[in-house]
């Protein structure tokens, strides 16, 4: 039924119409018991952004964070779910401030829980009036970035004849499809994602010899050439975030991206998750005791992330970034994850994308591509949303953090 509302609303659909005043026939009412929590009592979670630790990361950077408790109709899950059973579930929320007047409510890869597809929409826009009353006046709007599967990333008709994906449609064909069933058609497809929207996830149930089976030729290649090499890779800690530095800025001045000062990454590594279920590592590869490359690998639960990396432009011959990720997929599994996280890509095989070569370099190691729904905006405050993201368009970039 879905699908035939949805297709209906493309050929209803004009170009140049605003649509936010168009109300369905009902209101789902899914969301209940909605009350404010300390986020130390955060749920334990895979998803690094939405754990306790991530908010005080967050809060020894200076920003407020809050953390909110809901329940949802199980059915809204599964379909196959008691009208009657309920599941909790909780928010990491952070206030970021806009100007010495102005904030938003961000959502770093939350909310966790994933409605059946028509229905997402309305629980986004239910949640969002739930959790206006916890947020300050000067708070413009609500920004989700969603971890939800793209629905258009499981049509054939986004991808090439290579199998490429070639990503979702126009922002207001994508905003009709996730403002069905919603009450206000309120929600908003943000200017630019923050957290990477493509990514790439490897199964860490594997044998260390399948992974490697799975990767392609010339990364299965390149990792051992760096053992032949020579090529040691370390765990270490904030007492050698220098060495990361050094080879952070090296790394950004040669891709003309830069994202993080030290201090950003010194509060990462500094900061003390409450419990074993988060863990920090910095990893250094080295040649001949000279660093070469350095990663932050981050395990959250059973999922473990490729935060952040960095290499130097000397003896890339030796393909030290291969040795340090193998390094890093096999001490996730010590760990007992079970993805890991590659953290960022293109969306396809595009040559011309500036993360073309990420896309490269990641994609030799296997694993399933994932392209999730991104930011999208709630907007509390229409005037001052609509001059924010006005500001926001025409300052556009990738982020990745």
């Amino acid at each position: 039924m879905l699908r035939l509302h949805w297709q209906l609303a493309q050929l209803l659909y004009l170009p140049g119409t605003e649509y936010w005043n168009v109300s369905p026939a009902t209101d789902l009412n899914m969301i209940s018991e909605v009350f404010q929590k300390g986020t130390e009592h955060l749920f334990d979670t895979s998803i690094l952004q939405q754990t306790a630790y991530w908010s005080d990361v967050k809060k020894n950077l200076g920003y407020q964070t809050l953390a909110l408790d809901y329940k949802l109709p199980q059915s809204e899950l599964d379909e196959e779910a008691k009208a009657s059973a309920k599941i909790l579930s909780d928010l990491l929320v952070i206030l970021q401030p806009i100007d010495s007047t102005r904030t938003y409510a961000y959502v770093p890869y939350g909310p966790e829980l994933e409605p059946l597809a028509e229905n997402q929409g309305a629980f986004l826009e239910e949640l969002s009036e739930s959790l206006r009353p916890f947020l300050p006046a000067s708070c413009i709007m609500i920004r989700y970035d969603l971890l939800w599967e793209s629905p258009w990333a499981t049509e054939e008709s986004f991808f090439d004849d290579n199998g490429s994906w070639l990503g979702p449609p126009d922002s207001r064909i994508q905003e009709m499809r996730l403002n069905y069933n919603t009450v206000k058609w309120n929600l908003r497809k943000a200017p630019s994602n923050i957290l990477p929207s493509n990514t790439i996830f490897l199964d860490l149930k594997k044998e260390p010899d399948s992974l490697l089976g799975a990767m392609k030729p010339k990364t299965r290649y390149n990792i051992r050439l760096a053992e032949r090499k020579g090529v040691q890779v370390r765990q270490t800690g904030i007492d050698e975030i220098d060495i990361w530095n050094k080879l952070y800025l090296e790394t950004t001045n040669r891709n003309g991206i830069f994202l993080n000062d030290i201090d950003y990454f010194k509060t990462v590594l500094a900061t003390t998750p409450d419990n074993e279920l988060v863990k920090v590592k910095l990893l250094i590869a080295e040649y001949d005791e000279l660093p070469l490359a350095a990663m932050f690998l981050v395990m959250a639960h059973r999922r473990c992330y490729y935060l952040y990396g960095a290499s130097s432009s000397v003896y890339r011959n030796m393909m030290p970034t291969y040795a340090l990720q193998w390094f890093a997929i096999k001490t996730a599994r010590e760990y007992g994850c079970v993805e890991y996280d590659m953290f960022g890509v293109s969306p396809g095989a595009d040559p011309n994308h500036p993360m073309s070569g990420l896309y490269k370099f990641k994609t030799g190691f296997g694993g399933d591509i994932f392209h999730s729904l991104g930011c999208w905006d709630y907007p509390l405050l229409a005037d001052e949303y609509l001059q924010h993201t006005a500001h926001e368009m025409n300052r556009q970039g990738y982020h990745l953090s």
